[in-house]
């Protein structure tokens, strides 16, 4: 089942069940899914979808930063439960451990021996381990081995 179908499905139950929430978030992502189809002319591909999931994630996720820096412990609770319903649909994360593999992988196959290399390393990642990992986390361990 593909994204939009799943996301129409959670949102009919939703509706049914009355959380107001939900339904708030799974309307939000569904029109970021439909402006970006609109922008780019065509119909979504899995990957897209997934940048398009990934991105309201990130803004959720420095939102929650910025409203625990001020002190606005309502906006807090209701970002943290947007999270969580936006972490629903996306694939499952990788952890640390796997991930670290992924970058020595990486590291070794595109010949990387420094932090110049970063940029390289990292255009080399990011396809692989999109949707599934934070890009800081990934940042953070390409760092530490090219160290």
């Amino acid at each position: 089942m593909g994204l939009l179908e799943r996301l129409n499905d959670d949102m009919k139950q939703a509706m049914k069940n009355k959380e107001k929430e939900k339904l708030s978030v799974i309307r939000m992502v569904k029109a970021a899914l439909q402006n970006e189809a609109i922008k780019l002319g065509k119909p979504l591909s899995e990957d897209e979808e997934l940048t398009v999931l990934s991105r309201e994630l990130k803004q959720r996720k420095d939102s929650l930063q910025e409203f625990e820096n001020a002190g606005r412990s309502d906006l807090v609770d209701k970002t943290k439960e947007e999270i969580h319903i936006l972490q629903l649909y996306m694939p499952k994360q990788l952890s640390e451990e796997e991930l670290a593999e992924i970058v020595k992988q990486t590291i070794a196959e595109v010949g990387a021996s420094s932090k110049a290399d970063m940029g390289k390393v990292m255009g080399a990642i990011m396809p692989k381990v999109k949707g599934k990992a934070d890009g800081s986390l990934v940042n953070k361990l390409v760092q530490q081995y090219l160290a």
